[in-house]
């Protein structure tokens, strides 16, 4: 197959690198904008048949004549009866499995593994890791496998905690990780490492990477703490320091686009079931009993879709990306006396972000940020709680029992379940195979069940949502058999928006 190098790509897909004149940092508090992202050039191949590879930055593209090594893993005694464990050079994986037979084949990520040749010696790698932003399960299990993983696979003994944050780096101590100190950090929830919003200042941050001597940087977090560290990498290669930059996505809410999920969200459904359970146990304990359940989904409702599916005791599920309003026909209130007088009890789910445009103008804080930029919310849980009731008061047939479980924060602390240690371990061994390969300015996660290096600009571009027009609210909606609260405008609004982002992913 013929492939050609280019960067630029004519069917629309998004072609955008950092460039330093246009990095935005809030001067208030130091938050990445999306204003200085806005210049990035993604590495492009092209082959036959549509074929197309996005793929990450490498550090021999801007320091000519690196010498490579063999990788260590040849000679470890767990390895050695493993068949082609090194992944071929060409290797890619599909972002869509599903096409045409006579379609294009698609946008392709580089497969994830590790190269039989690495561009570190062992002696000679002094890495760093940082966790920023919210609290999320399974932060401790990645940093312990980035530990574990170089340490045993890679015989790298210099790894560095960075301590609270980007800020961390210019104003913390750090502390000196190894298989011992992270040995049973799993199994508790939080991170270690500390972490914080906001405090990103790019030079102190580089500057202080480079004084250490460090020479693989790991940056865990969300959207926002990986815009940052697109802007660490673009630093960095400015400067022509020999240092990779991996970042490991992390998200509850699993809104980062492209990769099947994020680390924690297996665990934060299964928790959510303890407190629809809970609200279906009051519910159905008392007469015209009404359980209300606010789970996180800032933006993205998919905690609240995943959990009402695996659940089958919910009874109305309201997420940000599906429009509702409360009175009227066809509205949230007469759909609740419609459930009572049917069943007697009901289970409501709720996001944080959904119903925010029904919240009062004086109760709105539309213009105030965190420390990560990101809009603060009103509680919907106590508004629509308190519209509830006032609605019923006024009805003097029915009188409700309304009982609010509020499980943000809970959800946030705990450890990873099963499921997601056992990605947390796939996805920091991915990382740290693909720094030691020198790749750089990536980050890493699963792409139609295949872990991928996925260059930065691809998950901070935009934020993965439910489609309510797909199959998947469909089955939530036929479990449930709550009303759409869509109009035709609505469906039909809707529909174009996804249809635009189809185009453009």
């Amino acid at each position: 197959m013929e492939l050609t190098v280019s960067n630029s790509v004519s069917n629309g897909v998004a072609a955008e690198i950092i460039t330093k004149d246009k990095v935005g940092l809030n001067p208030r508090n130091g938050f990445v904008s999306m204003e200085g992202l806005n210049k990035l050039q993604p590495k492009i191949v092209t082959g036959d048949c549509g074929y197309i590879l996005e793929d990450v930055p490498h550090l021999s593209d801007y320091i000519p004549h690196l010498p490579t090594y063999t990788n260590p893993l040849q000679f470890n005694p767990a390895y050695s009866v493993v068949k082609q464990y090194f992944v071929d050079i060409d290797d890619t994986v599909a972002q869509k499995v599903v096409v045409h037979k006579n379609g294009p084949r698609g946008v392709h990520f580089r497969r994830a593994g590790p190269r039989q040749r690495v561009y570190f010696k062992s002696d000679e790698v002094r890495a760093c890791i940082v966790t920023c932003g919210g609290l999320c399960p399974g932060l401790n299990t990645v940093i312990r496998e980035i530990v574990c993983g170089l340490h045993h696979m890679y015989d790298v003994k210099r790894v560095l905690g960075i301590v609270g944050g980007y800020r961390g780096f210019y104003s913390k101590n750090t502390i000196s990780l190894t298989p011992k100190f992270v040995n049973d950090i799993h199994k508790r929830g939080g991170t270690v490492l500390g972490t914080s919003r906001g405090g990103h200042d790019t030079k102190k941050i580089v500057d202080s990477i480079q004084d250490r001597g460090i020479n693989q940087v790991y940056i865990i977090g969300g959207d926002g703490t990986q815009k940052g560290a697109a802007v660490i990498f673009e630093e960095i290669r400015r400067r022509g320091l020999n240092v990779a930059v991996a970042g490991i996505p992390k998200t509850i809410d699993n809104d980062i686009p492209v990769i099947d999920k994020s680390f924690g969200f297996d665990t934060a459904v299964e928790e959510a079931q303890r407190a629809i359970n809970a609200a279906h146990v009051e519910a159905t304990s008392i007469e015209n009993g009404i359980g209300l359940v606010k789970l996180m989904g800032r933006y993205s409702g998919y905690i609240a879709m995943y959990a009402t599916l695996a659940s089958r005791d919910v009874d109305c599920c309201l997420i940000p990306e599906s429009p509702f309003y409360l009175e009227g026909p066809g509205g949230l209130f007469e759909y609740i006396e419609k459930r009572l007088k049917e069943n007697g009890h009901m289970v409501i789910v709720i996001a944080e972000g959904a119903g925010q445009e029904l919240l009062s103008e004086n109760l709105r804080s539309t213009d105030q940020q965190d420390a990560s930029g990101n809009k603060l919310l009103q509680d919907v849980g106590l508004w629509i709680s308190q519209r509830i009731k006032d609605h019923f008061s006024k009805r003097s047939k029915m009188a409700i029992n309304l009982k609010y479980i509020d499980l943000m924060y809970m959800i946030r602390a705990v450890p990873s379940n099963a499921s997601d240690n056992v990605y947390c371990t796939l996805v920091a061994q991915s990382a740290v195979h693909g720094a030691m390969a020198g790749y750089t300015g990536f980050t890493v996660g699963p792409v139609n069940g295949r872990h991928a290096y996925i260059p930065f600009h691809r998950i901070i571009e935009k934020q993965h949502k439910v489609v309510i027009t797909d199959r998947m609210w469909a089955r939530l909606l036929s479990s449930t058999n709550q009303p759409s609260f869509l109009c035709t405008k609505d469906v039909i609004e809707t529909s174009s928006k996804t249809e635009n982002n189809l185009r453009n992913c």
